[in-house]
């Protein structure tokens, strides 16, 4: 089991949370240490996807680890260097919007925020239905920002969704690696 510790960060795209939830499993098998966040309205909501009980408690069961659902609880990442990476999957539009722009104002960017003040990496796993309208100036900004990463990610649904975005969750553990390594995992766009 590898020693760095993993801060792993849930939004709201819940059709994407099982997919998550795998990678989650996949990197529990693999890092000693997985500390589970959920943005406050993952930690409350229900959907036809699922609840939010059963996903904070697949969480806890998952990591061994209590869930930090809000700005208190995760403000302290950074000044007491709680993490070596930290993961958010699914990175939705509006996360990686605020990311972009320097909002802090959820549990899950205050938890980048905190820990980007140590030079630390963030994984981005996106999951947004504008990807390619008008979130793509947001991607394109973290694209060239240091410390950030991205989960390989492509159309989802082209002819359907034609701005739709999401990443190959699979990938996941090997973009985490490579994260860690100081490398963006390569091919960042998928066919």
């Amino acid at each position: 089991m590898r020693k760095e510790r993993v801060g792993f960060a849930v939004c709201g795209s819940f059709c994407t949370h099982e997919q998550v939830l795998k990678a989650l499993e996949d990197l529990t098998e693999h890092y000693e240490t997985v500390i589970p966040i959920v943005s406050e309205i993952s930690a409350v909501t229900d959907t036809r996807f699922g609840t939010s009980e059963a996903l904070m408690k697949r969480l806890e069961e998952l990591t061994g680890n209590k869930v930090l659902h809000d700005i208190p609880s995760v403000e302290p990442i950074g000044p007491k260097g709680l993490l070596d990476v930290l993961v958010i999957a699914p990175a939705t539009g509006n996360t990686i919007a605020k990311l972009a722009a320097g909002i802090a104002d959820t549990s899950v960017t205050m938890a980048a925020k905190s820990h980007l003040r140590n030079g630390r990496p963030v994984v981005l796993a996106v999951s947004s239905n504008d990807g390619l309208a008008a979130g793509a100036r947001n991607i394109g900004e973290l694209l060239v920002r240091r410390n950030y990463y991205f989960v390989p990610f492509g159309q989802d649904n082209a002819e359907k969704k034609p701005s739709s975005l999401v990443a190959d969750f699979a990938k996941l553990p090997e973009t985490v690696d490579a994260a860690l390594r100081g490398e963006q995992y390569q091919p960042i766009l998928l066919r």
